[in-house]
């Protein structure tokens, strides 16, 4: 069996699965991985989760033809909370995903108040809250709970820092390694974590 791509290379040897491996999801991009591993756990039963709609008002729509139609103008309607919302092992789930090619840190640029208070209400209300981080320079990808954030969130509110080391993220956070099926397999901590 030629894995992963069934394919050999142009010197016309059989690629192994580990010379892909690091190489495997470039070109990728963090949402679209998540949708695909949300993807696979609804299909196996797993857990109901989905990427939340930004809620847009459409205001101008140009008809170029009769089949195709085109936004010209629209806005949001209201700030959106975070990126993903659903239900695993009777518990509700939230959380946000980044993406940053910073090699250093991770600016906080990338979260709005409005989402943090998003999360603190959900954290309060018993559900399970948290962040995926990918550093596409490193291509790796971490998890880290909502209560990490919060402490970096305040000091930044208060005229501190405004990012998060990587080298915290990379100690108080957990890495995800990549996976076929559950690319960004994310389950496997909050069993971990929460259960």
């Amino acid at each position: 069996m030629n894995y992963p791509n069934g394919k050999k290379n142009k010197q016309g040897k059989q690629k192994s699965p580990q010379s892909n491996q690091k190489y495997s999801n470039r070109g990728m991009t963090l949402e679209e991985d998540i949708n695909t591993t949300n993807s696979y756990y609804l299909d196996i039963g797993k857990a109901n989760i989905h990427k939340k709609p930004t809620p847009v008002q459409i205001v101008k729509v140009n008809y170029p033809k009769r089949s195709a139609a085109v936004i010209t103008e629209g806005y949001f309607k209201q700030a959106s909370t975070t990126d993903y919302n659903g239900i695993y092992r009777h518990k509700y789930v939230d959380f946000e995903a980044k993406e940053t090619k910073n090699k250093t840190l991770f600016p906080l640029a990338n979260i709005h108040d409005h989402q943090v208070r998003h999360m603190e209400s959900i954290i309060h209300h018993g559900g399970i809250c948290f962040l995926i981080i990918r550093f596409a320079s490193f291509d790796e990808t971490y998890f880290m709970d909502a209560t990490l954030l919060f402490p970096y969130w305040y000091e930044k509110v208060n005229g501190g820092k405004k990012s998060i080391p990587y080298k915290t993220i990379k100690q108080k956070g957990y890495l995800i390694p990549f996976q076929y099926q559950a690319r960004v397999d994310y389950l496997t901590i909050i069993d971990k974590l929460y259960f």
